[in-house]
């Protein structure tokens, strides 16, 4: 299983300095998992889009690398079929408590169906993998790659959507409202 970088305690900074820290954490970060590359790096693209909420989801779910699948799997300790990791990556996160099953995610009525070409950090986009749609689901991270749990044998990994496989197979995206999901769990506590 691989693991997370460990923390690095930073020296004392000025505000500005820490605003700077932590985007170079993030995109070294980054950088290590292959999500970034240089050039973008350099071009500070990708980095404007992981500022929000839903990059916070997807950074969580980078935490996750390396966890193996477990058919019905819902946990870091039993591992993590596809939806149990969405599942649990949403919950965790962002305090929003999505069903088990990939199809029943996807037809969740208070999340919002998008197409491809509008994909942002932390939507779920679904596949048809086992001949029915909405049959996999995984966390799309941008840049055309998303993070999910594949199939037995294997572990919570990145993969690029525009691969021939997963391109064929892709059958729809839904984004959640994250703001009212951060709103609602604060309100639980």
């Amino acid at each position: 299983m691989q693991q997370a970088p460990a923390a690095v305690a930073p020296a004392p900074a000025t505000a500005g300095q820490n605003a700077t820290n932590a985007t170079d954490a993030v995109s070294r970060f980054l950088q290590e998992r292959g999500l970034l590359s240089q050039a973008q790096l350099e071009s500070n693209k990708f980095l404007s889009s992981v500022r929000d909420t839903a990059s916070d989801l997807v950074l969580s779910a980078m935490n996750f690398l390396g966890v193996p699948y477990k058919r019905g799997g819902n946990s870091i300790d039993s591992g993590f079929d596809c939806s149990g990791f969405t599942r649990h990556i949403f919950e965790k996160s962002v305090g929003l408590v999505l069903p088990h099953r990939a199809d029943e995610q996807a037809r969740l009525s208070s999340l919002m169906p998008i197409k491809q070409d509008e994909l942002k950090p932390g939507d779920l986009v679904f596949f048809n993998t086992m001949r029915r749609t909405f049959s996999h689901v995984g966390i799309y991270v941008g840049e055309g790659k998303f993070i999910h749990a594949p199939r037995t044998g294997s572990a919570v990994r990145v993969e690029d959507m525009r691969e021939a496989y997963w391109a064929k197979r892709f059958t729809g995206a839904r984004r959640a409202d994250l703001g009212s999901a951060v709103d609602a769990s604060t309100l639980l506590r």
